[in-house]
């Protein structure tokens, strides 16, 4: 439900941008939400979404923020939804082909998890400084990719806690070689919990920020170059005037959570998102 605007791979092999057209409205349908700031209702796993239309496209796109579903605008599949419907399983839908449901509703959060992990290293691989680690990048690369098409049993069985462990090893060695480039001490905010911190205009750059609670900080005017931001919870956090600019591993679901402006500063790869 997110704009389609991720980098591609280096060789152009993968597609990792959200092509809802191609997909059986999966993420409307598969995933849970519970009524929030960030839903406007509850609905269960498995059950569409009373905006999902017949053709399976969202019939409130364009309103979603409107209508109280600004949680639909900050998910992005990464590609994973036309993966699901079009290869796994081969172009039957769930609507027709009721039987496939439940296994397509189950196969899809993995999916969406292994084109994820896909994304990160394919931005990892495209970082100069990690080339220490790109010979072991591009074979964990290889191994995803192939899993991904794998058969819908083989992926509803996959441990991917296990993998994700795996991958993020190479992640972590991918920033800290990055990092080191940056002169001066670099600040280690991974997980730290800064809801609602004042950042602005701090010197952040080289940071980990891998995974930190950043919901409502102001970081307006702040310098984000290098910043290792994988994981990191932007929601409502203010980015006005920042630098993010070589942030390390910044998707556009992260931006989309966030509030910035025109003077906010983005890498090339990425958009402003249209709430700004």
């Amino acid at each position: 439900m997110s704009e389609k605007r991720e980098a591609p791979s280096p060789d152009g092999s993968l597609d990792l941008q959200a092509d809802c057209a191609s997909c059986f409205g999966l993420c409307c349908v598969a995933l849970p939400f519970a009524a929030s700031a960030d839903f406007a209702v509850d609905k269960p796993a498995g059950k569409p979404c009373t905006n999902l239309g017949t053709d399976f496209r969202c019939g409130i796109h364009t309103r979603l923020r409107e209508e109280g579903f600004p949680g639909c605008t900050v998910f992005d599949c990464f590609g994973a939804g036309q993966k699901v419907s079009q290869i796994t399983f081969g172009g039957q839908d769930w609507r027709a082909a009721p039987h496939t449901a439940r296994q397509m509703f189950e196969v899809f959060p993995v999916m969406r998890q292994l084109h994820e992990l896909l994304r990160y290293v394919t931005e990892a691989l495209a970082l100069p400084p990690a080339r220490p680690v790109h010979a072991e990048l591009r074979r964990a690369l290889k191994d995803i990719d192939r899993l991904t098409h794998g058969t819908a049993e083989s992926l509803a069985e996959l441990d991917v806690p296990a993998l994700r462990h795996e991958v993020n090893a190479l992640l972590l060695r991918t920033s800290e070689l990055v990092r080191a480039a940056v002169p001066g001490r670099r600040r280690n905010h991974r997980g730290a919990d800064l809801i609602g911190a004042r950042l602005k205009g701090a010197d952040l750059r080289g940071a980990n920020l891998r995974g930190a609670y950043l919901v409502a900080a102001d970081l307006s005017q702040a310098d984000l170059r290098t910043a290792d931001v994988i994981g990191a919870d932007f929601r409502d956090a203010d980015l006005s005037g920042a630098d993010l600019t070589g942030s390390i591993f910044l998707t556009q679901p992260q931006l989309n959570a966030a509030k910035g402006d025109a003077a906010t500063k983005l890498p090339p790869a990425l958009s402003r998102p249209a709430h700004w």
